[in-house]
């Protein structure tokens, strides 16, 4: 990684050269609303213009509040649907696990049915198209959990490479060590990996979405809202990111309440975009499809399983 000034090898570049080739990328994304990747989420790529190449895109939240589910979602989107390479590099959950989880949020199935075994013919028709589905992809799932940034930076390389991933998921940033050598704290520690992560989003000009955790004082307050310097062993993370989005739901620390009227809602909160505006999107959260949906586009439903 090009981190101290001594391994730092590229050139600078005359701004006159450059010029034509920033023209030109701005006319080919003339008239486009979305000129990075798409998410799927119509609010999120309104303010983001998509996911950019060569960004390092925070996705922070306390536990429980859907991290994983939020970037696999992304992932299924950016794979499935627009069919680009997709790398996950999973260091809390396995493989199998991710699998069993892209499978019923693409089908709609809950959960706890595929888990139990208490499938019936509709639902194991949906399975094998959902199976379909996900065959016809490039999602890519690493679920090494010793994994370091120098070994992610290796694999990620290669499957850049030999498969042309176009975005990489990281899950989650708290769980990476060094490995090598000694540093003084964990929040140094965090800076390293923050900058490593940063620096091979710009080697490999795809962007790369890192889950992060938060500490514990969003519970301390009475609105539960998170702010980014509620990023947990934060150092660096802040400053190395080019855009943080915090996760929340107002929902979690309601739960029991029959009065509460705002139910599976979930919110993003861009609190950073380096070159963008910040703004909240609101979702709708159907944790028993372990997915997110737009809220604009989703309809309530008493009960059964969400068509598709």
């Amino acid at each position: 990684f090009a981190v101290t000034d001594k391994k730092i090898t590229g050139a600078a570049g005359a701004l006159k050269d450059l010029v034509s080739q920033v023209y030109a990328h701005i006319e080919k994304r003339k008239g486009s609303l979305v000129t990075g990747l798409a998410t799927g989420y119509f609010k999120l790529d309104e303010l983001t213009c998509g996911l950019q190449n060569g960004e390092m895109i925070i996705v922070a939240g306390r536990p429980s509040m859907g991290k994983t589910s939020l970037a696999l979602n992304i992932a299924e989107h950016i794979g499935v649907f627009e069919k680009v390479p997709v790398a996950i590099f999973s260091l809390e959950t396995g493989r199998q696990q991710l699998a069993e989880r892209f499978l019923c949020s693409i089908s709609g199935i809950d959960a706890q049915i595929v888990r139990k075994g208490l499938l019936d013919t509709d639902h194991h028709q949906r399975l094998i198209e959902a199976c379909g589905q996900l065959s016809e992809s490039s999602i890519f799932i690493d679920d090494t959990s010793t994994l370091t940034p120098l070994a992610l930076r290796a694999k990620a390389r290669r499957l850049r490479s030999q498969h042309n991933i176009g975005c990489i998921m990281v899950d989650y940033m708290q769980l990476m060590h060094i490995g090598t050598g000694r540093v003084e704290s964990r929040q140094q520690e965090i800076t390293m990996i923050s900058r490593y992560l940063k620096a091979l989003a710009r080697e490999l000009n795809i962007p790369v979405v890192v889950l992060s955790q938060l500490n514990r004082s969003p519970e301390g307050r009475e609105s539960h809202r998170p702010r980014m310097s509620d990023l947990r062993e934060s150092g660096s993370i802040e400053q190395d990111a080019d855009v943080v989005i915090l996760l929340h739901r107002e929902d979690y620390y309601h739960r029991g309440e029959n009065d509460y009227d705002k139910n599976n809602t979930a919110e993003l909160i861009i609190a950073k975009q380096r070159n963008g505006p910040t703004g909240n999107v609101e979702l709708v959260f159907r944790e028993k499809y372990t997915r997110f949906e737009n809220a604009s586009s989703v309809e309530e439903h008493d009960g059964g399983d969400v068509p598709f």
